[in-house]
This record gives C-alpha cells, structure tokens and sequence, in this order.
C-alpha cells in the first residue's frame, strides 16, 4: 500500500477564463449596441446641439407671439365696452366732454395731427471710427435704452400730445426698456431700426430734440461710427389708441 504522503502532488488546475471571455464579449455587444442607437437617432446631426434647441431667443419670440394675441384680444374687449359707453346712459353732455378728455389723456383714444418721426438704428456691421475718433467698441455701436429714453423724453419735453414707438401707443405707465439692444415694450419684443413718432407742434417737437444733451451727445456716435439718425416730418398722422391693461400691478395711488 503506497503512502499517499509519498505521492508526487498532481498538476495544479487553471482557473478557467471562459467567464472574462464572456463578459468581454458582453461589454463589446454593448457598447456596438449603443453606438448603433446614437447613430440611428443622430442621424449625422450633433446630438448635443439638437437636445438644445429650445434657445432662450426662440423662448422670447414665443412668448412676444402670444402677447401679441392676447394684445389683439384685449383689444377687441375694449371695443366692446367702448361700444357699449357709447350707448346713451343719461349721461350729460358735460360728463361725456370730461370723460372724453381723461381718455385722451390717457392715450386709449386714437390722436391725428401734424407729426414727426425719429428712427434710430444701430451701425453697420462693418463700421470703422471716422478720422479723428477712436475705434469703436461693440456698445458703440448699436441703440441703447438711453438713447430711446433720451428720444421719447425730449419729445414729451417738445409738447407732444401723443407718442408711438414701433407700433405701440406710450402711456404714463408705459417703460422703455433695453435688454442688449432689444427693444421690450409693454411685453413686446421688437429689433432696430426704432421708430418713434410724436404727434404735436413740429417746430417744437424739433427744437426739443436739438436742445437736448442725451441726443446731443447720442449725436457725437453718429458723427464717429455711422449709428442711425432720421427725422421724417408727416402733414398728417393717425396715433393708435392704447388697447392694453391700465390697471397698475406694482404701485397704488396715496390714499
């Protein structure tokens, strides 16, 4: 009987690699199988630039496309109370004169007369400093809320009776704001060139926009770097009436 202990030790086993062989080809299908779905849904297109499509530029033309429809809307309601004031209510003629007047302060009435209009744009791409000025920066040239505010206060400075910029008619609540150089308005969107048209005394309305030093100096630009500068006179001019909300938000009168 042979002693076990004396026995030469039998060969060592080999673990087995089939499992990493298995898994390697796992890993493989895997990452075929994904490259696969990337390239079926890219299509050839930058899948990270169409994830983001939804651009901040294209969320506010939305939103100005639906203010514009409820603008539109509102404005349809306030022909119908207009209409229906009209209705003889046994009001007098006195009452109808004073309320008449109050609309036309506010500016919810349309306003004709002589006008001007000043249209403000930005400089051409390619503007270079003319001789004697320094090269330009990119805030010299395009429109800044300053130069709009300058343009609308002079002309309220000027006498004039009512005021439209782009297509909107301004009301004492109205504000002029800028982001870069959009114009928002009454949550309205709009690009240069600006409009602005003033109904009032001509020769007033234009004195005022000489004397004053914002446009003066707003001026100074259009000599330098060719930002946009024009005055049209019209014989005749037709203001909207403001159509939109007059009710105030953000302040209440002092009791």
């Amino acid at each position: 009987m042979s002693n076990s202990a004396d026995s030469p030790p039998g060969p060592v086993r080999r673990p087995s690699r089939r499992p990493v062989r298995l898994l390697t080809a796992a890993v493989f299908a895997l990452a075929g199988l994904i490259f696969v779905t990337s390239f079926n849904t890219a299509k050839g297109t930058n899948i990270r630039t169409d994830a983001s499509l939804l651009k901040l530029s294209d969320l506010i033309h939305e939103r100005d496309r639906k203010n514009a429809e409820l603008g539109d809307t509102t404005a349809a309601v306030r022909r119908d109370i207009d209409a229906l004031v009209g209705r003889d209510d046994g009001s007098t003629e006195a009452e109808n004169a004073r309320l008449s007047a109050l609309e036309k302060a506010a500016g919810t009435k349309k306003l004709t007369g002589p006008a001007l209009t000043v249209t403000l744009n930005d400089a051409p791409p390619n503007a270079t400093a003319n001789p004697g000025y320094p090269e330009p920066q990119p805030n010299d040239l395009v429109i800044h809320q300053q130069d709009l505010q300058a343009v609308v206060n002079a002309l309220w400075q000027g006498g004039a009776e009512g005021i439209r910029v782009m297509d909107q008619r301004l009301i004492s609540t109205s504000a002029v704001r800028c982001v870069g150089n959009t114009l928002i308005l009454q949550g309205r969107v709009y690009s240069p060139p600006y409009k602005i048209t003033a109904v009032g005394d001509q020769d007033a309305l234009r004195k005022a926009l000489t004397d004053s030093p914002a446009i003066q100096n707003y001026q100074l630009y259009v000599k330098a770097y060719g930002l946009g500068w024009k005055v049209d006179e019209h014989g005749e001019e037709t203001l909207p009436g403001y159509t939109g909300t007059v009710d105030l938000h953000y302040a209440e009168p002092v009791g």
